[in-house]
């Protein structure tokens, strides 16, 4: 699936300037509107000049001192509220890391599952996986999750058709294979079939299907990637697709035959 996400977004520490300059730009921010305010109020009572007959009275210089402290004063609260902020987002930023943390312990933790050699194990590896691609903090993380399902799912694999046909175990070790793969396959169409706004939807993402064996699997209502895929046995439906996305080598050429077990839209269909 083709996307344009940025897997850098996730990624950004905290960015805030230095606390030293925040509190000598609020205070300094402070000083000049007390400041402001003091002369605002000598230029409204006019004594600029200081005429006898219009001299400041002490009680009047001493409002406007009083005013001046208290813009002061809320210049402190300011300050206060500014490294409350700081605090907050240093918080936040401490819990962000905290959940990215714990997210990569519990990746790490179901890719050595989906590695093991037991097929419990490993769909269990399959169901962390994808539980935490729905709890990712962020696009990239999801993203992860999912790479490393799909890069289970192009890894050597081989058809039942190719199997031996007296081979008790290797058929039983196909039918755990198989399980393990068509539970990936599964997961992924029900996530790319919910809604683009909805929490967990794997709509957007990358989905890299390059040379994958496919041997049943439903992914109406998404946009899928299948270079290099084969798709052995069975019947593979490609009527509802969109008419203009005609896969590279899908189609046969004007006057061979469509295989069988192979569905198109009509105007796929080659010439006669």
């Amino acid at each position: 699936m083709t996307s344009n996400l940025n897997r850098q977004a996730g990624r950004r520490g905290l960015r805030m300037w230095p606390v030293g300059l925040a509190l000598l730009l609020t205070f300094t921010g402070a000083v000049v509107v007390a400041a402001t305010v003091f002369f605002a109020g000598w230029n409204l009572l006019e004594v600029q000049g200081l005429k006898p007959e219009r001299r400041l009275t002490s009680k009047t210089l001493f409002d406007l001192v009083k005013l001046s402290f208290g813009v002061v004063a809320g210049a402190g609260a300011l300050v206060a509220l500014v490294v409350a902020y700081r605090r907050q987002r240093v918080d936040e930023d401490g819990a962000r890391r905290d959940v990215t943390r714990l997210h990569t312990e519990r990746f790490t933790t179901a890719v050595g599952q989906l590695g093991d050699d037991s097929p419990a194990v490993r769909l269990g590896g399959v169901h962390a996986l994808a539980g935490l691609a729905d709890d990712a903090p962020t696009p990239g993380l999801r993203q992860s999750c999912i790479d490393v399902l799909c890069a289970y799912l192009r890894l050597p694999y081989t058809p039942e058709s190719d199997l031996p046909p007296d081979d008790a175990e290797a058929r039983h070790a196909y039918l755990a294979l198989r399980e393990v793969r068509h539970t990936i396959i599964r997961l992924t169409r029900d996530h790319l079939r919910l809604p683009p706004d909805h929490p967990h939807t794997w709509q957007g993402h990358d989905l890299d299907c390059t040379g994958v064996v496919f041997d049943g699997a439903d992914f109406s209502g998404g946009t899928v990637d299948f270079s290099g895929a084969t798709f052995s046995g069975g019947t593979v439906d490609f009527t509802t697709v969109r008419e203009d996305a005609v896969p590279s080598g899908l189609v046969p050429a004007p006057g061979e035959p469509v295989p069988s077990g192979l569905l198109l839209p009509h105007a796929w269909r080659p010439a006669s």
